[in-house]
């Protein structure tokens, strides 16, 4: 395996630390595009504890296999133990806080990977934009893809093995299709359908494009359909407005800015394409009840 260089400092130290692998800057320096790692080898590194950060352009399975990890998702916090897969997808601010000798692995996938597996086995699951926490129990599936993953790691290791590429692909395929299986088990037919394939491209313009600003017209003429169209896509598929899609968007960015970085609420706001800050207040204000500021006082004195 082709050593990892660590990454420059930050030049922004108040931004919400982008990693492509945690520690390693925004720069892919793995040699092939999954990197597959072990609790223990990683995590031993820093203290059984990774801080806060995303990733973007990438998806993340942790899989816990032994020992207790508590995980925080976009300020959500779980306490898991043994036998849970976490699902985190991009820009989902996470920090993992592991008991120190917990086992099992951490997969990050590029999306140059998840693009060409989706098409080909029609999996949606690297579009997929809220993270997930999901058990392993005891039906045959669910220890199959315990082993699989147990398999996927040991290949990895093997650099030369023949087939090595091919091979990879086939056992993350059994996984992916596990997770989507769980995250959708409602519709082999509903991936075919034009309303679906719509509004997954719509959630992908919106999460390209939220901080811009766009109204639901210039989205619905890079889909190629009108913007009344796209709003009764969305409202048949998700019960809400397309509009609200946006603004959900803009929303979860928001907290995670509040949550996360000390920036002011004027640079948030402008950060986020609002005119000023007064107008994200009100923006902020109407979505969750409470002004920015308040939101932002209230983590500070919430018990642990």
């Amino acid at each position: 395996m082709a050593t990892l260089i660590p990454a420059p400092p930050a030049r922004d130290h108040t931004a919400i630390p982008i990693y492509k692998l945690y520690g390693y800057g925004n720069v892919w320096t793995a040699p092939d595009p999954l990197f597959c790692e072990t609790i223990a080898a990683q995590e031993k590194l820093h203290n059984w504890h990774v801080a806060p950060h995303q990733h973007v352009d990438l998806l993340q399975l942790l899989h816990l296999e032994s020992g207790q990890v508590t995980v925080r998702l976009d300020g959500a916090e779980h306490v898991l133990g043994p036998g849970h897969i976490v699902v985190v997808p991009q820009r989902v601010v996470h920090e993992f806080v592991f008991q120190p000798g917990s086992a099992g692995h951490i997969l990050t996938l590029t999306q140059a990977l998840l693009h060409p597996l989706g098409e080909r086995f029609g999996l949606a699951l690297g579009a997929h934009v809220a993270p997930a926490v999901l058990p392993l129990g005891e039906r045959p599936e669910d220890r199959y893809v315990a082993w699989t993953l147990h398999r996927l790691d040991q290949e990895y290791r093997q650099l030369h093995s023949p087939q090595r590429g091919p091979l990879l692909e086939s056992l993350l395929a059994v996984i992916l299709v596990w997770g989507e299986r769980r995250l959708r088990p409602a519709a082999p037919e509903a991936a075919q359908d034009p309303g679906s394939r719509h509004l997954a491209r719509y959630g992908q313009l919106i999460e390209a494009h939220f901080s811009e600003q766009h109204q639901v017209a210039w989205y619905a003429r890079r889909i190629g359909i009108t913007p009344a169209h796209l709003n009764s896509v969305v409202q048949a598929l998700t019960g809400k407005s397309a509009l609200q899609l946006i603004h959900e968007r803009l929303l979860l960015q928001a907290r995670r800015e509040l949550i996360y970085t000390p920036r002011s609420i004027a640079l948030i706001a402008d950060t986020l394409g609002f005119a000023d800050a007064a107008y994200f207040t009100r923006f902020f204000k109407r979505m969750t009840g409470l002004a920015p500021r308040d939101f932002r006082r209230g983590l500070l004195h919430r018990t642990p």
